[in-house]
């Protein structure tokens, strides 16, 4: 080959990368490609290819119609435009029209969706309404879109913009109109915004009430902009990436290649799930047709059909020709970058790709008897319980050097609250095990199901050695330590262990549920594993899901935004700088076991009528029991670049245990941690999978410009009966005179 990117890769042949899919686009196609062109695009590597609806013809008549009618004298009528002739189009149904993308709009859009296109391309707006000091003409050609998926009713509108108005990266198809504006005019101002082009794509959509069958073509510019434009595009909803031959660079060889920050785009952009195709603009093959193979044909030869040598040679380039038919050097160059992505790994395989961006309503473990499949999908997570198991051992090492008092004569007593199927339990006892502290172990779990589990794992794996209890925690009474024969008597728990913990931290009531057993801890040195979590939000970016939050509601769920959901975050933009004091992500609130006794005495008193008026509660009626459980935060988050917030992202943080003994130089105490914050995750729990962040979403999407500030105060509430959030988010920006203008927008739990 010509080109230095074929060869031979040593990849193992069991990695699995993203694949490109690349198809061929001609800004000067005018015509239909006929079943032999469209066949030689394929062989020669491309998976698609675009194609016009309408011809030059049509387009001339449309452009003449329009002239005929603005010479009318005071007339403000439209052109009457008349349906497609044959002469308008090359397009016809045939088996492989759902190959080709379409280009263009209205009748076109409705012949097109007749034909069974399912794909059309339509060349963005030339101008934004920053160049134009108006945005009329964007929301004209929005409401255009809008039509037009009124019209196609199975097809995917697909807007051709640029990631930023590069000069040089107009696009090149000539457009229907007879205007004397030219592209030299329309860019009056040498400095580029590079949002324009992002901004025009938000009125777009937005207009188009966030269509899921509205896509972005986005244009790769020769010098990529800054990192907050790639992360929002990165965000939307991408279904091509498009270069021309400009945005490469020629290397040493004189071949096309894409420097370093175009290699990490593409890399970070192909991890999406569902991964956007790469289109080639006007990079070849030529693909005038050859003679047919049969006019090669020696018409002298004696035989009525041609030879299969002769046939073959017909069809065959020749010898003296230096290049392979069709072959194309960008083309070579993408599936080089193909075969240089890294592979998925095996937690990409098996579990992150497969959640990317997919909503999930958060468990209640406390009111639903968990599935053993769920309980089987937490337990694939090795980080988590590796974790849980060093927690426990610094503890009952510590317990040792410190020689505590144990609550059985038989070893510390370690209750796990909510065992599931038990995987905390087998980690307790390798714990014990591993430092040589002898334990007795209590297994809690209210489901009934889980229950007849934990029994056999009791007989099969534990040796008869964990006493398997079956009730709600919150209503157990402790170990049974009097003698079979004796009135019951109850013991206290040492080391009481949970897996409580939710996305948010508290949204699975693990305080509720902590609070509620704290009465069987041992008082003076009794410890809970984990010891605190700390809940904490940024505001977020996510076109796509919230059009599937949208969809939902639309589709009967009238709590869909008032809904938190659990979901892998990934294809989306956080908004919030990294300034000082003000981090992109911040502390919601903390919670802390085992409780002070004091807190505990107190709420024992409410639940007794003890407090004269009942104490008062978060609802009429209500004793105010829980009232220590309830939480709030207002949190200012500072936004240097215009842009669109769709809801809030939470995470949380847990000390499972804190050294009781040891202190590094600062004076800080080891800690056994968990961590779900983007920016922690790798020095906590690299690699945990048990917690995907929580959404929560806003009815309205909160548009705010450049250098604001976006305050939002979250509630946890509480009636005694339930739990809910409540979360209010306004935008503000300093203007002359210190006037601050914002918007808001509060939705409930």
């Amino acid at each position: 080959m010509a080109n230095g990117y074929f060869g031979h890769d040593n990849d193992n042949a069991d990695d699995i990368r993203p694949a490109f899919h690349i198809g061929q686009h001609d800004s000067t196609r005018s015509e239909t490609l006929t079943n032999t062109q469209y066949g030689r695009v394929l062989n020669s590597g491309f998976r698609f290819v675009t194609t016009p609806i309408t011809n030059t013809h049509f387009h001339e008549r449309i452009v003449q119609l329009v002239s005929d009618s603005q010479q009318q004298s005071g007339s403000r009528v439209d052109p009457i435009v008349t349906p497609i002739t044959p002469g308008d189009t090359t397009l016809f149904p045939e088996a492989y029209t759902s190959g080709f993308i379409g280009q263009v709009l209205n009748l076109e859009v409705d012949y097109a969706n007749f034909c069974g296109v399912r794909s059309i391309i339509v060349p963005g707006p030339r101008q934004d309404s920053t160049q134009a000091g108006s945005g009329r003409g964007i929301a004209q050609y929005a409401r255009a879109i809008q039509e037009a998926l009124l019209i196609g009713t199975r097809v995917n509108l697909i807007i051709h913009l640029p990631m930023y108005r590069e000069p040089g990266l107009e696009e090149k198809a000539a457009p229907l109109s007879i205007s004397d504006e030219t592209p030299d005019n329309l860019q009056s101002s040498k400095e580029i915004d590079i949002f324009t082009s992002w901004d025009s794509w938000h009125v777009i959509r937005t207009v188009c009430d966030y269509d899921t069958r509205l896509f972005v073509a986005l244009r790769i510019p020769r010098v990529l902009p800054s990192k907050d434009l790639q992360m929002r595009w990165f965000s939307e909803p991408l279904q091509y990436l498009t270069y021309c031959p400009s945005t490469f660079q020629t290397n040493k060889g004189g071949h096309p290649s894409l420097g370093r920050p175009h290699q990490e785009l593409i890399h970070t952009y192909m991890r999406l799930k569902h991964a956007p195709y790469f289109l080639l603009c006007d990079v070849g093959p030529e693909l005038q047709d050859e003679p047919a193979a049969e006019q090669k044909i020696d018409p002298e030869s004696t035989s009525q059909f041609p030879t299969l040598e002769d046939a073959a040679a017909a069809t065959q380039p020749a010898k003296t020709d230096h290049k392979v038919q069709g072959h194309n050097a960008y083309l070579a160059y993408l599936r080089h970058l193909e075969r240089q992505q890294e592979p998925y790994t095996e937690l990409e395989l098996n579990t992150l790709t497969n959640f990317q961006d997919w909503l999930q309503s958060p468990l209640q473990p406390l009111s639903d008897n968990l599935e053993s499949v769920t309980y089987e999908v937490f337990e694939g997570d090795p980080v988590k319980y590796n974790q849980y198991e060093i927690a426990i051992e610094e503890a009952l090492k510590e317990w040792s050097e410190l020689k505590k008092p144990t609550s059985s004569p038989d070893g510390v007593v370690i209750a796990v609250a909510g065992s599931g199927r038990g995987p905390l339990v087998t980690r307790a006892l390798q714990a014990s095990e591993t430092t040589g502290v002898p334990v007795k172990v209590w297994a809690v779990e209210k489901n009934p199901n889980a229950y007849v589990y934990l029994l056999r794992q009791n007989q099969m794996v534990w040796g008869g050695r964990v006493t398997v209890v079956k009730t709600d925690m919150r209503a157990w009474k402790g170990p049974v330590i009097s003698p079979p024969d004796a009135p019951v008597a109850h013991g206290k728990v040492d080391i009481l262990v949970s897996e409580l913990l939710g996305s948010f931290g508290d949204n699975e009531l693990s305080p509720e549920c902590l609070d509620g057993i704290q009465h069987v801890l041992a008082p003076d040195h009794g410890i809970s594993i984990p010891s605190s979590y700390t809940a904490h939000m940024s505001p977020i970016s996510t076109p796509r899901l919230f059009a599937d939050v949208k969809n939902r509601r639309e589709g009967g769920d009238t709590n869909a935004f008032n809904t938190p959901w659990v979901v892998r975050l990934f294809a989306l933009d956080f908004v919030a700088a990294r300034v000082p004091d003000h981090g992109r992500f911040q502390l919601a609130w903390e919670f802390e076991h085992p409780l002070p006794q004091a807190t505990m005495d107190t709420v024992a008193l409410r639940r007794s009528g003890g407090v004269v008026g009942g104490g008062g509660g978060s609802m009429a009626g209500g004793v105010g029991a829980n009232d220590h459980n309830a939480r709030q935060c207002h949190l200012t988050f500072v936004c240097k670049s215009r842009g669109v917030i769709h809801g809030l992202a939470g995470y949380f943080e847990a000390v499972l245990y804190e050294s009781q003994i040891e202190e590094d130089e600062t004076g800080n105490r080891p800690k056994v941690e968990l961590s779900t914050l983007p920016d922690m995750i790798d020095q906590k729990s690299k690699d945990m999978v048990s917690w995907f962040p929580i959404f929560f979403p806003l009815k309205q999407p909160l548009y705010f410009p450049g250098d604001s500030e976006l305050e939002v105060t979250m509630w946890r509430q509480t009636n005694d009966a339930k739990v809910w959030y409540e979360w209010m988010v306004e935008a503000f920006r300093l203007v002359k005179n210190m006037v601050a203008v914002h918007a808001q927008t509060r939705y409930d739990d």
